[in-house]
């Protein structure tokens, strides 16, 4: 299905278009990558110049938890095929494990954030997604329980796009805000997950850095932080592929980043936090020492803002159970993770050595509306289980909802556009769960490796149509 332009309301523009999909990090760009390759025009909002998020922007440099303890694989799919990509640039470490700052076990693949860009700005070429950078939601027209149209800021002007199918993948939920739909709020002595102003220092000699005994790490960390010069008493870093250059997430920054005033004054302390931990990092950490602060981060990070509320909230005890759901869309094993607001120690909840849990179709369904998905940390859960399910592996996961039901329609149809008009027309409400979880959930639980229709990946190459095993 193809978009057009038209102008409406003035000076505004019209575009119409089958996906709108609000925010650009890993979980967006998945569901945009999702529903075009099975057909339909899809328009990405981002309001950087690239896409990424907290993957880009934030420079996380690391995607976590792929596998549970023991190590049977519950991510695969477009997650997979970003880290192969990164591969093909050598940009993505090994997959491997390491020992967190809470001691625990912990399973990772390290990329350089910048590359992850390119890689990203690939999938969406060719996929034929319509991206609109630098641009952002000023507010929506709802007409009931429905959203008809998305008001966009752009270097242009405003531009109004009335699509059928919306996905709020921002993470601070704010296309949702706008439509006015419902949020859950913090229970009692909780409360949000701090941000983190990630920082690349370098370089670093890491045969001495990782000689380091934990019990010797733990006495360095919690020696800065005692002296005030660690935000938190951790050194926990991600090795960038292309030198001997770290990342590192040692900073803390007690905000509600939905708050301007406070956001801005966040990212100003979380520049300095990272000036101060680098020039600790250089006078006492073995390794270290010839070392210097190169970059920040473009943004902080943020772990946490709005949850929306959903046809189901997800809980931490469902995850720890773990609850078996018949709407079950994707998998995780990444522990409940909380990092208080400000000092203190982690709240880590490690699970067993097989455990992996379900997150269902309906934590996705906002209740007050009609017409829109959620991809990403902004889906409905508890503070308890979002600090499980917000990391990036599972968000990438989740995100690909639009291609679990559209494999779904493929299978009855023979041309895209015939296959998409169900799917467009129908609220995302009313898809059945057993369709739902009958092509997806299990092949999930399983970790079904061949989660791509071949149909799908028609502008890759034959050698590239098989699903990407980085962990084979």
């Amino acid at each position: 299905m193809s978009g057009s332009t038209t102008r409406s309301r003035g000076s505004t523009s019209l575009l119409h278009c089958d996906v709108l999909v609000c925010g650009g990090g890993v979980a967006g760009t998945m569901a945009a990558v999702a529903a075009a390759r099975h057909g339909a025009h899809v328009v990405l909002l981002e309001r950087y110049g690239f896409l990424g998020g907290n993957a880009t922007a934030g420079a996380v440099a690391q995607f976590n938890s792929w596998q549970t303890v023991n190590g049977r694989r519950v991510v695969a799919g477009l997650a997979s095929e970003v880290v192969e990509r990164l591969r093909r640039y050598g940009a993505a470490g090994e997959h491997h494990c390491f020992v967190m700052s809470t001691g625990h076990k912990m399973d990772r693949v390290e990329y350089a954030p910048e590359v992850l860009k390119l890689v990203l700005d690939d999938m969406v070429t060719e996929a034929g997604i319509q991206p609109l950078l630098h641009a952002g939601v000023l507010d929506v027209q709802c007409h009931g329980r429905r959203v008809e149209t998305a008001d966009v800021l752009t270097k242009g002007g405003v531009l109004a796009i009335k699509p059928r199918v919306r996905i709020d993948a921002s993470g601070d939920m704010d296309a949702l805000r706008s439509a006015g739909a419902n949020f859950l709020e913090l229970d009692e002595g909780e409360a949000l997950q701090p941000a983190t102003m990630m920082f690349r220092y370098g370089p670093i000699d890491f045969g001495r850095l990782d000689a380091l005994q934990p019990a010797e790490i733990d006495a360095l960390a919690r020696r800065g932080y005692e002296q005030g010069d660690l935000a938190r008493a951790a050194l926990h870093s991600a090795r960038d592929p292309f030198s001997s250059d770290g990342w590192f997430n040692i900073s803390r920054l007690g905000i509600d980043a939905t708050d301007p005033l406070a956001l801005g004054r966040a990212e100003i302390e979380g520049r300095r936090q990272a000036w101060r931990a680098a020039s600790y990092l250089r006078a006492a950490v073995p390794g270290c020492e010839h070392g210097r602060l190169i970059a920040f981060g473009t943004q902080i990070g943020v772990r946490e803002t709005r949850r929306m509320e959903g046809d189901h909230v997800l809980t931490a005890e469902e995850l720890l159970r773990p609850y078996e759901f018949d709407d079950a869309i994707a998998a995780g094993a990444y522990p409940i993770d909380i990092h208080p607001a400000a000092g203190g120690e982690l709240v880590y909840a490690a699970l067993g050595d097989d455990h992996a849990y379900q997150i269902p179709y309906r934590s996705l369904i906002p209740t007050a509306l009609d017409n829109v998905l959620v991809a990403g940390r902004g889906l409905s859960a508890t503070h308890k289980a979002l600090a499980a399910v917000r990391v990036m592996t599972i968000s990438m996961a989740v995100a690909r909802l639009p291609e679990l039901r559209l494999r779904l329609l493929w299978k009855a149809a023979s041309g895209g556009a015939c296959a998409m008009l169900p799917f467009l027309r129908c609220k995302p409400r009313s898809w059945p769960a057993e369709h739902v979880c009958a092509d997806a959930a299990w092949h999930f639980w399983h970790c079904w490796d061949d989660l791509f229709d071949p149909r799908a990946n028609a502008r890759i190459s034959p050698d590239e149509r098989r699903v990407p095993d980085f962990m084979a």
